[in-house]
């Protein structure tokens, strides 16, 4: 039995290219003790992961060249010498891109409960996408109702959370993506209440027809002229929970980011900024898993995923979902789920 990988080969300079990956088949490992052998099923494509590629390694340090690509994973327990975890049971960890993946006993899993929805939300909207979104919104963002709450890439795995989380605090929700299907997937699907296409209309202007009354809460999940248009639109005591920065992933100078002007009107409007990361969350994930199972189950709550199948294609649909052509969370589904039947 041979376990093929996606490895990591080629630091990117710029946008990722095909040649950043090489697959592999390599021999399945055997679990010595403390170790848990997962047969993976989802794989996860995340932005942040981009971060990961380059020399500094964003804010988790820089993937190594030539193993296989670091990833959260949900999977199916094949073999284990772990106390709590038996053959059967669904997990997700950060795996790797691969079709087996043996988890040290130093690194942790979290079980799967399928009577909580498809395993798949396990790395999705009950995952870490989910907990970013729960965790910006409601305890960075302290949405309000009747306030104004803005969304950038608001049609993607965080995003399109972090903005149902809005409406349901009671606030007037606007939020922006790259194409007019994913526009009309959040006027239409996720139920905001004005959305736009930025890439058809100049940021100030739509935010000046859109949140005419200005800006509460800000969801910043791109950085750049975004950001930089939303500053000058703040509200008195406005909170701004930043969460990524995907504007800026592949420029490789800082002297070529984008300069932000309007960075004073933080101060003039008593603004909030918090930069976060979900890892600063795990204390209350069980909390998060709870309620938003309970939303999904009620339909307060829907979401999309993207799934693309055979690890052969995980490069591409990582490439694409930089690109920003995916709906919803993208997934690479890499073996047999069984909960589907």
């Amino acid at each position: 039995m041979q376990n093929r990988q996606v490895l990591f080969v080629k630091r990117p300079v710029g946008a990722v290219t095909p040649d950043v990956f090489e697959l592999l088949d390599a021999a399945v490992p055997e679990p010595t003790d403390g170790e848990v052998l997962v047969r993976n099923i989802y794989l996860s494509c995340d932005p942040y992961m981009r971060g990961q590629m380059g020399e500094s390694g964003y804010s988790r340090g820089p993937f190594e060249l030539g193993l296989p690509l670091p990833a959260r994973v949900v999977g199916q327990v094949e073999k284990s010498r772990r106390d709590g975890f038996a053959e059967g049971d669904y997990v997700w960890g950060f795996l790797a891109w691969a079709h087996y993946s043996c988890q040290p006993a130093d690194m942790p899993l979290w079980h799967v409960d399928p009577a909580h929805g498809p395993i798949s939300h396990g790395i999705s909207v009950l995952g870490m996408p989910g907990l970013t979104a729960y965790a910006g919104m409601l305890k960075y963002g302290k949405a309000q109702p009747g306030e104004t709450v803005f969304v950038s890439a608001a049609s993607g795995a965080v995003g399109s959370v972090a903005g149902q989380l809005g409406r349901i605090a009671g606030a007037r929700v606007v939020g922006s993506a790259g194409s007019d299907a994913k526009v009309a997937h959040m006027k239409d699907v996720l139920r905001f209440d004005e959305a736009f296409n930025y890439k058809e209309m100049d940021i100030g202007a739509a935010l000046d027809k859109h949140c005419p009354d200005g800006i509460d809460v800000y969801f910043d999940n791109v950085g750049g002229e975004t950001l930089d248009a939303v500053l000058a639109r703040l509200n008195e005591h406005a909170r701004l929970p930043i969460c990524g920065q995907i504007s800026e992933y592949d420029v490789m100078n800082s002297a070529d980011q984008y300069g932000i002007r309007n960075f004073p009107n933080l101060l003039r409007k008593h603004a909030t900024v918090t930069g976060f990361s979900v890892r600063d969350n795990m204390d209350i994930f069980e909390e998060f898993v709870l309620r938003m199972a309970a939303l999904m189950k009620s339909g307060d709550v829907v979401y999309t995923e993207d799934i693309v199948d055979g690890i052969e294609n995980a490069p591409d649909a990582f490439i694409g979902m930089m690109r920003g052509e995916n709906i919803g969370k993208r997934l690479v589904r890499v073996g047999e789920d069984p909960t589907l039947g």
